[in-house]
């Protein structure tokens, strides 16, 4: 679509949730869990059915949604990988196109540059910004940087409070202050808003509000068992010891407990969601707005005994992505296979229209705005996702193309899914002559532009440095503390005093909507003299 016949360009609301696996949401065919405001934006939107996140974890597939490219071609790792300043994103480009940039919530900006392209930042991050989760492949899947365990199963249920609660409520505050604030300013600036939350990742708590929203014993269980440690895939078998599975005992009680507490943390992003809709209709900025609700990566909530993310099977790296402006965009669903890397050059051509957006870098996504307007049916789209962070040991890579996925680790043998005849992915087809030319076909893609041995080398050289680095912080004691430190600007926020308008007037006109009084009749007061 062309800037003449989008009008002006839309304000954008990019809504992300952390860990949300598509197959848990009601939009995507869950029965049990409750997200009434994701159903009613899915129903009001385009709904992408086969999305994926281009890693699971989440510091990387943030680093590439923002930049439009692949993790390994910005040198995004793992957690603790720097994002680099020098690297162009959405926001820096929807800023070349004139629109007002702000982020509230969770980013996991790693480095010194904690805005990269944002105007403004609204809160802090939750987690660290420094070098202190760098993985180390010498030492085996066993290193555990982070220290990730099955306790957050085992001690799974309600709780009063948390720190994600506190963290995302905050996100929530000023995100939707931030929507009153915009529809305050004068309309001259479209912006782009994006408020993310870290729910429902792990620890597996939700409020007691949200866990009692479902009786426990309808609680589903995973719908593929758990699969013995010596019948797993070579890359399963190094998350299951990177996750320490073999010491803890997880029964079916915690596996029920988890498993509710997620849907509970599920519904309670949904209560966000719907808040923050129905600011942007009290604030008349709906008709105006693309919103966008989308996911970093998923989690695999005990499916084949697994958890977490960190695997390219569909409940870890298949994600929702939803786009709604009913006043623009009719609804409908998308088939076609589609990946985080196009939100940026979609995002483009809705600020500048199609064909118009120039990147300075080649890009590794392509605009989905002819899928959401209908003009294209995506046959013959691929997607690529990676992953290279801490649980394994080397390098991998999954080609997702028409009814297969195609997954390639560095020295591990391959496997390969036809996922229309087998969505659970149990039946590895690679090594089958039947299968032969698909595998050969899909292991020329996932090997193209990316040699494993050289990116295995950049990456084994990348841990040395940081690991460097976090040793002399840690021996010094002294940190580069890179965390965002938000400042909030109240000179001028509420009644002030000399050079400022009196305090009627002021608290008068931050009123939303408002109203200019009426002016007296000069005339009538003339003769009431």
């Amino acid at each position: 679509m062309n800037q003449t016949a989008m009008g002006k360009p839309p304000n954008i609301l990019l809504v992300m949730a952390d860990q949300l696996a598509a197959p848990a949401l009601p939009a995507y065919g869950h029965p049990l869990v409750k997200a009434p405001h994701l159903s009613r934006l899915a129903e009001s939107g385009v709904v992408f059915d086969s999305a994926y996140c281009n890693f699971p974890i989440c510091a990387p597939s943030r680093f590439s949604m923002l930049s439009g490219r692949l993790p390994h071609a910005i040198d995004a790792f793992d957690n603790a990988s720097e994002f680099p300043a020098a690297i162009p994103t959405m926001a820096h480009y929807l800023r070349r196109a004139g629109y007002r940039t702000m982020l509230s919530g969770k980013m996991h900006f790693i480095g010194p540059d904690q805005m990269h392209g944002f105007e403004d930042r609204l809160t802090t991050d939750i987690y660290p910004a420094d070098f202190s989760w760098t993985p180390d492949w010498l030492q085996g899947p066993g290193h555990r940087p982070t220290g990730v365990s099955m306790r957050p199963i085992v001690e799974a249920g309600p709780c009063v409070r948390s720190l994600q609660i506190d963290y995302d409520d905050e996100v929530e505050y000023h995100g939707v202050q931030r929507l009153y604030d915009l529809a305050r300013a004068p309309a001259n600036q479209p912006f782009f808003l994006t408020i993310s939350f870290t729910h429902p990742h792990p620890p597996f708590v939700a409020s007691q509000e949200h866990w009692d929203r479902y009786r426990h014993e309808d609680i589903d269980m995973p719908r593929v068992p758990p699969i013995p440690p010596e019948r797993l895939d070579p890359h399963s078998r190094w998350l299951y010891t990177a996750h320490a599975q073999d010491l803890y005992t997880v029964t079916d009680a915690h596996v029920r407990n988890a498993r509710h507490a997620y849907y509970g943390m599920v519904s309670y992003i949904d209560d966000k969601v719907g808040r923050i809709m129905k600011t942007l209709q009290d604030t008349g900025l709906a008709d105006d707005t693309v919103v966008v609700f989308a996911v970093d990566h998923g989690e695999m909530l005990g499916e084949r005994g697994m958890w977490f993310k960190q695997t390219f099977y569909e409940w870890s790296s298949r994600v929702p992505l939803i786009v709604s402006m009913p006043a623009r965009f009719a609804p409908r669903r998308v088939a076609a296979h589609v990946s985080l890397v196009d939100l940026l050059p979609t995002f483009m051509d809705f600020a500048c229209g199609a064909g118009r957006f120039e990147p300075i870098d080649p890009l590794d996504g392509a605009s989905l705005l002819p899928l959401i307007e209908g003009t294209a049916d995506g046959s013959g789209r691929a997607v690529i996702s990676e992953y290279s962070s801490e649980g394994v040991c080397a390098p991998s890579r999954m080609v997702r193309e028409g009814a297969y996925k195609y997954v390639y680790t560095h020295g591990l043998p391959p496997m390969l899914f036809d996922l229309d005849a087998d969505p659970s992915e149990l039946d590895d087809l690679a090594g089958s002559p039947a299968s032969a030319q698909v595998e050969r076909r899909l292991h020329a893609r996932a090997i193209d532009r990316w040699n494993p041995e050289e990116v295995h080398a950049r990456i084994l050289a990348s841990q040395k440095r940081r690991l460097f680095l976090a040793e002399v912080a840690q021996r010094s004691g002294r940190y580069s503390n890179w965390s965002y430190q938000p400042f909030v600007d109240e000179s001028r926020r509420f009644v002030r005093g000399a050079g400022t308008a009196g305090p009627t007037s002021v608290k008068g006109k931050a009123r939303f909507p408002f109203v200019e009084p009426a002016q007296p009749d000069r005339k009538s007061k003339e003769e009431d003299k």
